[in-house]
């Protein structure tokens, strides 16, 4: 729209009654004078000739939770793309930015490709890459990198497309991998485990979903953190899972390999600093988190 390009229709998921969320792309539309197109399935005839009425000469599809059928891409002039947040064919699957931080990639990006049947396997029109730094959060990759660079590749994509100047390249099956949604299981801290998977893990769930551990029975998410390497075995101060120090602003705790510094958290309380934490659960020297 701020281009002056005609958007005649919005299509947006049904509203969940069970979330007091408002759906982001319904309301965007409805702020821009938009009458947003909420279908319960996409496969229905309805939605199909939704897509007919409204003769667009591309679809153009992002982060999309429910099943679109080829027959309702293929309508459109020149069909439909979709964003997704990594270098297809690696990390397909909803929760693409999380796994590749968690499992300490240190470069990611994001393709526009044609959606197919198959979960994000399509032809790949365009590719950006993106450096992820040793101390970038999931925040920080996404909301400074892929979701302004994901805009403009879009529209670049589209563009091309409706110009017919653009190439289709099938993906690399022997190169594909599918990771599903990073949720609670995946963000648990297992303080045993060496402190640059620990640090990665954290990394990767900040800010959601979080990665956490339990003092007790209390559940304590983890988001602001620093490592400390040990530069060798025996230096490791403390055994997985133990507060080694407590300062003014954090706490340190061991595990294999160094420690991890402690800089905001959420317990009871809801997010704090590690300070605040600490009182709260009256954390001392000697303790251990769970392993």
């Amino acid at each position: 729209l701020d281009r002056g390009d005609e958007v005649v229709a919005v299509f947006c998921p049904p509203d969940n009654p069970k979330s007091s969320k408002p759906e982001v792309l319904k309301e965007a539309a409805i702020a821009r004078g938009l009458v947003p197109l909420q279908f319960a399935s996409l496969k229905s005839a309805e939605a199909a000739q939704a897509m007919i009425d409204s003769k667009a000469d591309i679809c153009v599809m992002a982060y999309v939770l429910q099943f679109v059928p080829q027959e309702l891409c293929k309508i459109p002039k020149h069909g439909t793309i979709q964003y997704h947040p990594s270098l297809l064919p690696k990390y397909r699957g909803p929760s693409a930015i999380n796994w590749a931080i968690a499992l300490g990639e240190e470069k990611t990006g994001l393709t526009i490709f044609r959606p197919s049947d198959g979960l994000d396997e399509g032809e790949v029109i365009l590719q950006k890459e993106v450096v992820i730094g040793p101390d970038d959060t999931l925040g920080k990759v996404y909301f400074d990198h892929l979701f302004p660079m994901g805009v403009q590749a879009l529209l670049e994509a589209a563009d091309s497309v409706v110009a017919n100047e653009h190439q289709e390249i099938v993906q690399d099956e022997s190169l594909a991998n599918y990771e599903g949604w990073f949720g609670a299981d995946a963000a648990q801290i297992h303080w045993a485990t060496h402190i640059t998977q620990i640090y990665n893990l954290i990394r990767a769930c900040n800010p959601a979903p979080g990665a956490w551990t339990k003092f007790g029975e209390q559940k304590v998410q983890i988001y602001d953190a620093h490592k400390h390497v040990a530069p060798t075995f025996a230096s490791v101060k403390g055994k997985p899972g133990e507060i080694t120090q407590i300062t003014l602003d954090s706490f340190f705790v061991a595990c294999n390999g160094g420690q991890i510094e402690v800089l905001k958290a959420k317990g009871a309380a809801g997010k704090v600093t590690a300070a605040e934490l600490a009182k709260e659960l009256n954390l001392e020297i000697g303790q251990f988190f769970n392993l």
